[in-house]
Protein backbone atom coordinates (compact mmCIF):
# COMPACT_ATOMS: atom_id res chain seq x y z
CA UNK A 1 0.00 0.00 0.00
CA UNK A 2 1.50 3.56 -0.94
CA UNK A 3 4.37 4.66 0.32
CA UNK A 4 5.93 3.50 3.29
CA UNK A 5 6.30 5.52 6.63
CA UNK A 6 10.09 7.46 6.46
CA UNK A 7 11.90 5.15 9.42
CA UNK A 8 12.45 7.84 12.45
CA UNK A 9 16.12 9.09 13.55
CA UNK A 10 16.61 6.49 16.26
CA UNK A 11 16.48 3.69 13.65
CA UNK A 12 19.76 3.41 13.13
CA UNK A 13 22.06 0.71 10.94
CA UNK A 14 22.47 -1.34 13.93
CA UNK A 15 19.24 -1.61 14.26
CA UNK A 16 18.19 -2.42 10.80
CA UNK A 17 20.66 -4.97 11.30
CA UNK A 18 19.26 -5.92 14.38
CA UNK A 19 15.55 -6.18 12.89
CA UNK A 20 17.14 -8.29 9.91
CA UNK A 21 18.18 -10.65 12.74
CA UNK A 22 15.40 -10.98 14.96
CA UNK A 23 13.05 -11.40 11.77
CA UNK A 24 15.21 -14.09 10.13
CA UNK A 25 15.17 -15.93 13.92
CA UNK A 26 11.63 -15.76 14.01
CA UNK A 27 10.82 -17.41 10.62
CA UNK A 28 13.08 -20.22 11.29
CA UNK A 29 12.29 -20.52 15.72
CA UNK A 30 8.70 -18.98 16.17
CA UNK A 31 6.39 -18.92 13.56
CA UNK A 32 6.66 -22.50 12.56
CA UNK A 33 5.69 -23.70 15.87
CA UNK A 34 3.27 -20.52 16.57
CA UNK A 35 0.04 -23.02 15.94
CA UNK A 36 1.48 -25.97 18.21
CA UNK A 37 2.28 -23.55 20.94
CA UNK A 38 -1.05 -21.82 20.78
CA UNK A 39 -2.44 -25.55 21.32
CA UNK A 40 -0.15 -26.52 24.37
CA UNK A 41 -1.02 -23.17 26.15
CA UNK A 42 3.22 -22.29 26.48
CA UNK A 43 6.44 -22.03 24.44
CA UNK A 44 9.39 -24.37 25.61
CA UNK A 45 12.09 -23.53 27.89
CA UNK A 46 14.31 -24.59 24.75
CA UNK A 47 13.34 -21.69 22.71
CA UNK A 48 14.59 -18.88 24.98
CA UNK A 49 17.66 -20.66 25.26
CA UNK A 50 17.96 -20.35 21.77
CA UNK A 51 16.66 -16.54 21.78
CA UNK A 52 19.82 -16.16 24.01
CA UNK A 53 22.24 -17.58 21.75
CA UNK A 54 20.58 -15.61 18.85
CA UNK A 55 21.56 -12.46 21.31
CA UNK A 56 17.63 -11.57 21.13
CA UNK A 57 17.17 -11.81 25.30
CA UNK A 58 17.61 -8.34 26.62
CA UNK A 59 19.35 -6.63 24.34
CA UNK A 60 18.57 -3.33 26.19
CA UNK A 61 20.85 -4.34 29.14
CA UNK A 62 24.15 -3.08 29.65
CA UNK A 63 26.37 -5.30 27.87
CA UNK A 64 28.75 -5.86 31.52
CA UNK A 65 26.42 -8.14 33.32
CA UNK A 66 25.61 -9.62 30.06
CA UNK A 67 22.93 -7.78 28.09
CA UNK A 68 23.45 -6.64 24.04
CA UNK A 69 23.86 -2.69 25.52
CA UNK A 70 21.58 -1.50 23.18
CA UNK A 71 18.63 0.57 24.33
CA UNK A 72 14.79 0.59 24.16
CA UNK A 73 15.31 1.23 20.37
CA UNK A 74 16.05 -2.58 20.23
CA UNK A 75 12.95 -3.37 22.92
CA UNK A 76 11.02 -1.61 20.11
CA UNK A 77 12.38 -3.07 17.13
CA UNK A 78 11.54 -6.41 18.57
CA UNK A 79 8.19 -6.03 19.53
CA UNK A 80 7.38 -4.65 16.05
CA UNK A 81 8.96 -7.98 14.59
CA UNK A 82 7.34 -10.62 16.69
CA UNK A 83 4.24 -8.55 16.12
CA UNK A 84 4.24 -8.19 12.48
CA UNK A 85 5.20 -12.05 12.43
CA UNK A 86 2.13 -12.79 14.29
CA UNK A 87 4.23 -14.17 17.23
CA UNK A 88 2.15 -13.47 20.64
CA UNK A 89 3.01 -16.39 22.40
CA UNK A 90 6.40 -15.82 22.99
CA UNK A 91 6.90 -13.75 26.41
CA UNK A 92 9.51 -11.85 25.58
CA UNK A 93 9.28 -8.11 25.51
CA UNK A 94 8.33 -8.74 29.31
CA UNK A 95 11.15 -10.57 29.89
CA UNK A 96 13.85 -7.98 27.83
CA UNK A 97 11.77 -4.58 28.20
CA UNK A 98 9.91 -5.01 31.76
CA UNK A 99 11.79 -7.57 34.31
CA UNK A 100 15.52 -7.00 33.00
CA UNK A 101 14.95 -3.37 33.16
CA UNK A 102 13.52 -3.36 36.87
CA UNK A 103 17.19 -5.24 37.75
CA UNK A 104 19.40 -2.98 35.88
CA UNK A 105 17.90 0.26 36.88
CA UNK A 106 17.21 -0.25 40.30
CA UNK A 107 19.56 -3.31 41.34
CA UNK A 108 22.91 -3.15 43.36
CA UNK A 109 25.58 -4.09 41.34
CA UNK A 110 25.88 -7.43 43.13
CA UNK A 111 22.15 -8.37 41.95
CA UNK A 112 22.79 -6.99 38.21
CA UNK A 113 26.02 -9.73 38.06
CA UNK A 114 23.65 -11.95 39.99
CA UNK A 115 20.51 -12.16 37.60
CA UNK A 116 20.92 -10.06 34.14
CA UNK A 117 23.67 -12.53 32.44
CA UNK A 118 21.37 -16.12 33.26
CA UNK A 119 18.13 -13.74 32.36
CA UNK A 120 20.26 -12.96 28.47
CA UNK A 121 20.66 -16.57 27.86
CA UNK A 122 17.55 -17.75 28.79
CA UNK A 123 18.61 -19.53 32.13
CA UNK A 124 16.38 -17.15 34.05
CA UNK A 125 12.68 -16.59 32.44
CA UNK A 126 11.57 -13.19 34.02
CA UNK A 127 7.73 -12.43 35.25
CA UNK A 128 6.43 -9.87 37.33
CA UNK A 129 4.13 -10.84 39.51
CA UNK A 130 2.19 -7.46 40.45
CA UNK A 131 -1.98 -8.39 40.14
CA UNK A 132 -3.83 -9.57 42.99
CA UNK A 133 -7.24 -11.26 43.37
CA UNK A 134 -8.72 -8.62 44.54
CA UNK A 135 -6.93 -5.40 43.47
CA UNK A 136 -6.56 -5.33 39.31
CA UNK A 137 -5.16 -2.30 38.57
CA UNK A 138 -5.16 -0.59 42.35
CA UNK A 139 -1.33 -1.35 43.28
CA UNK A 140 -1.58 -0.10 46.53
CA UNK A 141 -3.99 -2.33 47.86
CA UNK A 142 -2.01 -5.54 47.23
CA UNK A 143 -2.28 -7.71 49.89
CA UNK A 144 1.28 -9.91 49.72
CA UNK A 145 3.45 -9.68 52.19
CA UNK A 146 7.09 -9.75 52.48
CA UNK A 147 7.99 -10.04 56.53
CA UNK A 148 11.48 -9.14 57.59
CA UNK A 149 12.79 -12.73 59.93
CA UNK A 150 16.27 -13.06 60.90
CA UNK A 151 18.15 -12.40 57.59
CA UNK A 152 15.90 -12.38 55.49
CA UNK A 153 12.38 -12.21 54.54
CA UNK A 154 9.15 -14.62 54.39
CA UNK A 155 7.02 -14.08 50.99
CA UNK A 156 3.00 -14.89 51.42
CA UNK A 157 0.66 -14.41 49.18
CA UNK A 158 -1.19 -14.91 45.84
CA UNK A 159 -0.90 -13.66 42.28
CA UNK A 160 -3.04 -13.76 39.17
CA UNK A 161 -2.78 -12.87 35.58
CA UNK A 162 0.88 -13.53 35.68
CA UNK A 163 2.63 -13.50 32.11
CA UNK A 164 4.99 -15.87 31.61
CA UNK A 165 4.10 -17.63 35.07
CA UNK A 166 3.87 -20.80 33.72
CA UNK A 167 7.96 -20.82 33.17
CA UNK A 168 9.17 -18.09 34.78
CA UNK A 169 12.13 -18.77 37.10
CA UNK A 170 12.99 -15.44 38.08
CA UNK A 171 9.98 -13.53 39.35
CA UNK A 172 9.89 -9.98 40.63
CA UNK A 173 7.07 -9.69 43.32
CA UNK A 174 5.22 -6.56 44.44
CA UNK A 175 4.96 -7.46 48.10
CA UNK A 176 4.32 -5.21 51.05
CA UNK A 177 7.38 -4.67 53.93
CA UNK A 178 5.67 -2.40 55.45
CA UNK A 179 1.52 -3.03 55.48
CA UNK A 180 1.04 0.01 57.41
CA UNK A 181 2.83 2.13 55.17
CA UNK A 182 0.70 2.32 51.89
CA UNK A 183 2.67 3.23 48.85
CA UNK A 184 6.06 3.80 50.86
CA UNK A 185 5.95 0.23 52.61
CA UNK A 186 5.95 -1.43 49.16
CA UNK A 187 9.04 -3.16 47.43
CA UNK A 188 10.34 -5.19 44.71
CA UNK A 189 11.39 -8.78 46.46
CA UNK A 190 12.81 -11.48 43.73
CA UNK A 191 12.11 -14.84 43.98
CA UNK A 192 14.29 -17.57 41.67
CA UNK A 193 11.32 -20.39 41.94
CA UNK A 194 14.40 -23.26 41.69
CA UNK A 195 15.96 -22.09 44.88
CA UNK A 196 13.10 -21.84 47.64
CA UNK A 197 10.27 -23.83 49.31
CA UNK A 198 6.71 -22.78 49.50
CA UNK A 199 6.30 -21.40 45.99
CA UNK A 200 3.86 -22.96 43.68
CA UNK A 201 1.93 -22.41 40.48
CA UNK A 202 -1.74 -22.49 40.19
CA UNK A 203 -4.32 -22.68 36.89
CA UNK A 204 -2.26 -22.05 33.32
CA UNK A 205 -5.18 -19.56 32.77
CA UNK A 206 -7.90 -19.94 29.87
CA UNK A 207 -8.10 -17.12 28.30
CA UNK A 208 -10.04 -15.48 25.53
CA UNK A 209 -6.41 -14.93 23.37
CA UNK A 210 -2.99 -15.17 23.11
CA UNK A 211 -3.42 -19.13 23.70
CA UNK A 212 0.79 -19.64 23.62
CA UNK A 213 1.37 -17.53 26.13
CA UNK A 214 1.47 -18.99 29.81
CA UNK A 215 -0.56 -16.75 32.07
CA UNK A 216 -0.80 -18.21 35.44
CA UNK A 217 -1.45 -18.23 39.48
CA UNK A 218 0.81 -18.23 41.58
CA UNK A 219 0.86 -18.85 45.80
CA UNK A 220 3.86 -18.10 47.92
CA UNK A 221 3.54 -19.50 50.82
CA UNK A 222 5.96 -18.78 53.76
CA UNK A 223 8.67 -18.69 50.96
CA UNK A 224 11.68 -17.46 52.94
CA UNK A 225 14.56 -15.54 50.96
CA UNK A 226 17.73 -13.78 51.87
CA UNK A 227 17.55 -9.96 52.74
CA UNK A 228 19.90 -9.47 49.61
CA UNK A 229 16.58 -10.53 47.20
CA UNK A 230 15.21 -7.16 48.38
CA UNK A 231 15.67 -5.25 44.90
CA UNK A 232 17.55 -2.29 45.46
CA UNK A 233 19.68 -0.75 48.68
CA UNK A 234 16.56 -1.59 50.59
CA UNK A 235 12.96 -1.34 51.58
CA UNK A 236 10.49 0.81 50.31
CA UNK A 237 11.28 1.61 46.90
CA UNK A 238 8.48 -0.76 45.33
CA UNK A 239 5.79 1.78 44.38
CA UNK A 240 7.90 4.75 43.17
CA UNK A 241 10.36 1.97 40.85
CA UNK A 242 6.80 0.92 39.16
CA UNK A 243 5.53 4.27 38.96
CA UNK A 244 8.74 5.18 37.34
CA UNK A 245 8.75 1.92 34.50
CA UNK A 246 5.14 2.17 33.48
CA UNK A 247 5.71 4.83 30.52
CA UNK A 248 7.56 2.55 29.19
CA UNK A 249 5.71 -0.18 29.71
CA UNK A 250 2.71 1.06 28.68
CA UNK A 251 4.24 2.49 25.66
CA UNK A 252 5.34 -1.41 25.00
CA UNK A 253 1.44 -2.19 24.54
CA UNK A 254 1.12 0.68 22.05
CA UNK A 255 4.02 -0.69 19.78
CA UNK A 256 2.24 -4.26 20.06
CA UNK A 257 -0.89 -2.56 18.66
CA UNK A 258 0.44 -0.83 15.88
CA UNK A 259 2.46 -4.03 14.96
CA UNK A 260 -1.11 -5.99 15.05
CA UNK A 261 -2.90 -3.48 13.00
CA UNK A 262 -0.04 -3.14 10.15
CA UNK A 263 -0.23 -6.94 10.08
CA UNK A 264 -4.30 -7.20 10.00
CA UNK A 265 -4.28 -4.36 7.06
CA UNK A 266 -1.85 -5.90 4.65
CA UNK A 267 -3.60 -9.42 5.16
CA UNK A 268 -6.82 -7.92 4.70
CA UNK A 269 -5.91 -6.59 1.63
CA UNK A 270 -4.07 -9.33 0.08
CA UNK A 271 -7.18 -11.72 1.13
CA UNK A 272 -9.62 -8.82 -0.55
CA UNK A 273 -7.72 -8.41 -3.64
CA UNK A 274 -8.11 -12.20 -3.96
CA UNK A 275 -11.44 -12.94 -2.93
CA UNK A 276 -14.13 -12.44 -5.76
CA UNK A 277 -17.76 -11.61 -5.11
CA UNK A 278 -20.61 -11.21 -7.22
CA UNK A 279 -18.00 -11.07 -9.98
CA UNK A 280 -15.55 -8.93 -8.92
CA UNK A 281 -12.56 -8.93 -6.53
CA UNK A 282 -13.65 -7.71 -2.86
CA UNK A 283 -11.04 -5.25 -2.94
CA UNK A 284 -13.17 -3.37 -5.82
CA UNK A 285 -16.47 -2.37 -3.81
CA UNK A 286 -16.44 1.18 -2.55
CA UNK A 287 -17.01 0.23 0.75
CA UNK A 288 -13.97 -2.20 0.84
CA UNK A 289 -12.26 0.68 -0.05
CA UNK A 290 -13.64 2.86 2.55
CA UNK A 291 -13.10 0.63 5.02
CA UNK A 292 -9.79 -0.15 4.38
CA UNK A 293 -8.79 4.22 3.81
CA UNK A 294 -9.86 4.36 7.00
CA UNK A 295 -7.78 1.81 8.69
CA UNK A 296 -4.63 2.80 6.62
CA UNK A 297 -5.36 6.68 7.87
CA UNK A 298 -5.58 5.31 11.53
CA UNK A 299 -2.70 3.01 11.39
CA UNK A 300 -0.16 5.75 9.69
CA UNK A 301 -0.99 8.18 12.69
CA UNK A 302 -0.51 5.41 15.58
CA UNK A 303 2.74 4.68 13.58
CA UNK A 304 4.04 7.95 13.53
CA UNK A 305 2.70 8.87 17.05
CA UNK A 306 4.74 6.01 18.38
CA UNK A 307 7.95 6.40 16.51
CA UNK A 308 7.82 9.90 18.26
CA UNK A 309 7.06 9.07 21.85
CA UNK A 310 10.06 5.72 21.26
CA UNK A 311 12.03 9.03 20.10
CA UNK A 312 10.60 10.94 23.38
CA UNK A 313 11.59 7.98 25.74
CA UNK A 314 15.27 7.47 24.55
CA UNK A 315 15.35 11.45 25.36
CA UNK A 316 14.30 10.39 28.86
CA UNK A 317 11.39 13.03 28.20
CA UNK A 318 8.58 10.39 27.93
CA UNK A 319 5.73 11.64 30.34
CA UNK A 320 3.08 9.19 32.15
CA UNK A 321 0.44 11.46 30.57
CA UNK A 322 1.84 10.82 26.91
CA UNK A 323 2.15 7.17 27.70
CA UNK A 324 -1.08 6.72 28.61
CA UNK A 325 -2.88 8.19 25.26
CA UNK A 326 -0.41 6.24 23.21
CA UNK A 327 -1.77 3.11 25.02
CA UNK A 328 -5.24 4.47 25.16
CA UNK A 329 -5.82 5.60 21.68
CA UNK A 330 -3.64 2.80 20.03
CA UNK A 331 -5.48 -0.16 21.77
CA UNK A 332 -8.79 1.26 21.34
CA UNK A 333 -8.36 1.65 17.50
CA UNK A 334 -6.24 -1.81 17.19
CA UNK A 335 -9.80 -3.59 18.84
CA UNK A 336 -12.08 -1.17 16.25
CA UNK A 337 -9.35 -1.55 13.06
CA UNK A 338 -9.21 -5.94 13.96
CA UNK A 339 -13.02 -6.01 14.35
CA UNK A 340 -13.23 -4.04 10.68
CA UNK A 341 -10.68 -6.01 8.54
CA UNK A 342 -12.26 -9.42 10.02
CA UNK A 343 -15.66 -8.19 8.69
CA UNK A 344 -14.31 -7.96 5.35
CA UNK A 345 -13.40 -11.43 5.59
CA UNK A 346 -16.65 -12.48 6.11
CA UNK A 347 -17.44 -16.33 7.13
CA UNK A 348 -13.68 -16.84 6.62
CA UNK A 349 -12.68 -14.41 9.60
CA UNK A 350 -13.92 -16.37 11.99
CA UNK A 351 -12.15 -19.40 11.05
CA UNK A 352 -8.94 -19.91 13.11
CA UNK A 353 -7.43 -20.55 9.61
CA UNK A 354 -6.89 -17.57 8.82
CA UNK A 355 -5.03 -15.14 11.25
CA UNK A 356 -7.28 -12.07 11.43
CA UNK A 357 -9.14 -14.61 13.59
CA UNK A 358 -6.33 -15.21 15.79
CA UNK A 359 -5.59 -11.14 16.12
CA UNK A 360 -9.02 -10.77 16.85
CA UNK A 361 -8.80 -12.87 20.16
CA UNK A 362 -5.37 -11.43 21.36
CA UNK A 363 -5.86 -7.47 20.40
CA UNK A 364 -8.96 -7.62 23.00
CA UNK A 365 -6.58 -7.64 25.72
CA UNK A 366 -4.68 -4.77 25.23
CA UNK A 367 -7.42 -2.76 26.18
CA UNK A 368 -7.15 -4.47 29.61
CA UNK A 369 -3.51 -4.98 30.98
CA UNK A 370 -0.86 -1.93 31.61
CA UNK A 371 -3.59 -0.92 33.34
CA UNK A 372 -6.95 -0.61 32.31
CA UNK A 373 -8.28 2.03 29.44
CA UNK A 374 -10.12 3.80 32.04
CA UNK A 375 -7.36 4.29 34.06
CA UNK A 376 -5.11 5.95 31.23
CA UNK A 377 -8.37 8.55 30.56
CA UNK A 378 -8.23 9.03 34.29
CA UNK A 379 -4.35 10.11 33.85
CA UNK A 380 -4.58 12.26 31.04
CA UNK A 381 -7.81 14.20 32.68
CA UNK A 382 -5.06 14.82 35.65
CA UNK A 383 -2.62 16.65 33.18
CA UNK A 384 -5.66 18.88 31.87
Amino acid sequence: MSQAIERPDWMTEDLLIFEDAAAKFADKELVPHNAAWEEAGQVPREVWRKAGEAGLLCPSAPEEFGGGGGSFAHEAVLIDVFGKKGVTGFGASLHNAIVAPYIFHYGTREQKQRWLPRLATGELIGAIAMTEPGTGSDLQSIKTTARKDGNGYVVNGSKTFITNGGTANLIIVVAKTDPAGGAKGTSLVIVETDEVEGFRRGRKLDKIGLHGQDTSELFFEDVRVPASNVLGEGEGRGFISLMEQLPSERLQIALQGVAMIERAIEETVKYTRERKAFGKAVMDFQNTQFVLADCKAKAVVARVFCNWAVGQLLAGKLDAYTASMAKLWVTDEQVKIVDACLQLFGGYGYMNEYPIAQMYRDARVQKIYGGTNEIMKVLIARAL
